[in-house]
């Protein structure tokens, strides 16, 4: 998977993006700011460092909103279409795992439990926010 190259794009493809590579990490957020953004009781997630990701079309359409320092949210202004969140704290941007299509997602964790609106007993580890070495609490919380 290292060298592999995945495309994505936004809802109306004016908005298209590759990233090539292996992402830095996979899982699930459960934050209010992702569930809120999303429309959704979770949201997959895939790490990557900015630069393995390259806009193929549609620079010119993107717009970023920022609700906190630590999330900036990129979508499509055309279609409103979301696609990525720069993280400039981690020094990684999240594309959502949906945007990747051919990507074989594997989540290793789930993020913000402790805010979590929808249980899921996946045996994987759950963080009540983040992992210490990506600056939360590392507190980790029953499945």
């Amino acid at each position: 998977m290292s060298d592999q190259t995945y495309h994505g794009s936004c809802f109306c493809g004016k908005v298209a993006f590759s990233v090539t590579g292996a992402p830095a990490g996979m899982g699930y957020c459960h934050c209010l700011s992702c569930r809120t953004w999303s429309a959704a009781p979770v949201n997959a997630f895939t790490l990557w460092e900015p630069a393995s990701l390259t806009i193929t079309a549609g620079e010119d359409q993107i717009a970023t909103y920022c609700k906190t320092d630590q999330s900036h949210r990129k979508f499509c202004t055309s279609c409103g279409g979301h696609l990525m969140t720069d993280h400039p704290q981690m020094g990684l941007v999240d594309i959502y795992a949906a945007m990747l299509p051919d990507l074989d997602f594997q989540p290793a964790l789930h993020v913000h439990y402790g805010e979590k609106v929808l249980s899921i007993p996946d045996g994987l580890t759950k963080f009540n926010d983040m992992p210490a070495d990506l600056g939360g609490s590392g507190t980790e919380l029953p499945d």
